[in-house]
């Protein structure tokens, strides 16, 4: 196993370029990656799309369909890589035919957010759930938001969820999993079992189903909260404290994940310090190409991203993947990523 602990990057970074600079070539013709899959690091992704034409000169491009459906993407080869904040099961690895190396490449938050016009523009009220009420409002229990807080305006609570096959779907009922006692299964596609508002197939969707109802209430990646200026609740954590989705309070959440040898973890307990709705991301990668430029291309791309990449990831709250974890990933991407046959 190994821990994801926060180490001084920068040394790392330095020697390891020194170490691989023969490793990855450096000049492939222009390549154009694509990649597919969940809205937990769009934000991520996008940057380093940016950055990496900008340094490099080549481009990779990402879109938002859900984690499912990037997994399903990548098994009928229709992209070069997908984007995930699930573990792939045994039956979706078989159908990968090309073999399958999961690249984690950060740690993020999801954020609860909200709609409630009556109180938003008062800066000194701050919508805080315990875990109790926040497992009430997905089962349907509270409906009301003055059940949240007496002084809050007796209003329905409209309820927003990802529809399809989604990662943030999954990361929030597996939290609820574990601070219900099992009463809420963890789900890619839940079943509710009451009457949501609506259902919106990505995180822009919710954003703006939230934005647009008063007296909304969903969950999207933090980052995403932030550009588009929602509310976002504060939640109670192990410890009994009410915390926001802070870099600081994220990066406590993920201190001590652990990756197993293929880079995966078991899972992201309750934390019991830091803000507890967190997961990591990943990207799914082939290990057999039958195009050579193909080949370099994911190489030099994952190299920047688990290298250079890695110095944005701050910027935009989400948490580094350890210079430890990071080595062993790029020996992986070196020794794993190969033509076909071999």
């Amino acid at each position: 196993m190994k821990t994801f602990t926060l180490k001084n990057f920068r040394l790392f970074f330095v020697s390891f370029l020194t170490l691989t600079a023969i490793s990855f070539p450096t000049s492939v013709a222009a390549l154009l990656l694509r990649g597919g899959g969940d809205s937990f690091a769009e934000p991520l992704l996008q940057r380093y799309s940016q950055e990496y034409e900008q340094q490099t000169g080549q481009q990779f491009k990402y879109s938002t369909l859900g984690s499912g459906g990037g997994i399903r993407l990548l098994a009928s080869q229709t992209v070069d890589f997908a984007g995930t904040s699930l573990i792939p099961t045994p039956i979706e690895r078989n159908q990968i035919e090309d073999g399958l190396l999961m690249v984690p490449i950060g740690g993020g938050s999801l954020s609860i957010v909200y709609n409630l016009k009556n109180i938003t523009r008062d800066l000194t009220t701050d919508v805080k759930l315990s875990r109790e009420k926040l497992v009430q409002i997905f089962t349907g229990e509270v409906s009301n938001w003055k059940q949240i807080n007496p002084n809050f305006p007796n209003q329905k609570i409209e309820v927003i969820v990802c529809s399809g096959s989604c990662a943030t779907s999954f990361i929030l009922t597996k939290y609820l999993n574990q601070i219900s006692g099992g009463k809420i299964p963890g789900s890619r596609e839940p079943n509710w079992g009451f009457r949501f508002f609506s259902s919106q197939s990505e995180g822009g969707g919710i954003a703006g189903e939230v934005r647009r109802i008063d007296g909304a209430i969903g969950y999207v990646p933090t980052r995403l909260a932030r550009e588009q200026e929602l509310s976002i609740a504060s939640l109670e954590n192990g410890e009994g404290r009410y915390v926001k989705p802070t870099l600081e309070e994220t990066q406590k959440a993920l201190l001590n994940v652990e990756f197993n040898d293929d880079f995966t973890t078991d899972d992201v307990k309750d934390p019991k310090e830091g803000y507890p709705l967190v997961s990591l991301t990943w990207l799914l990668i082939y290990k057999r190409y039958v195009n050579e430029d193909q080949l370099i291309a994911t190489k030099n791309l994952l190299t920047w991203i688990l290298t250079e990449g890695q110095e944005l990831n701050e910027q935009l709250e989400y948490t580094r993947i350890p210079e430890d974890v990071t080595i062993e990933i790029l020996e992986a991407v070196n020794n794993e990523l190969r033509m076909r046959p071999y």
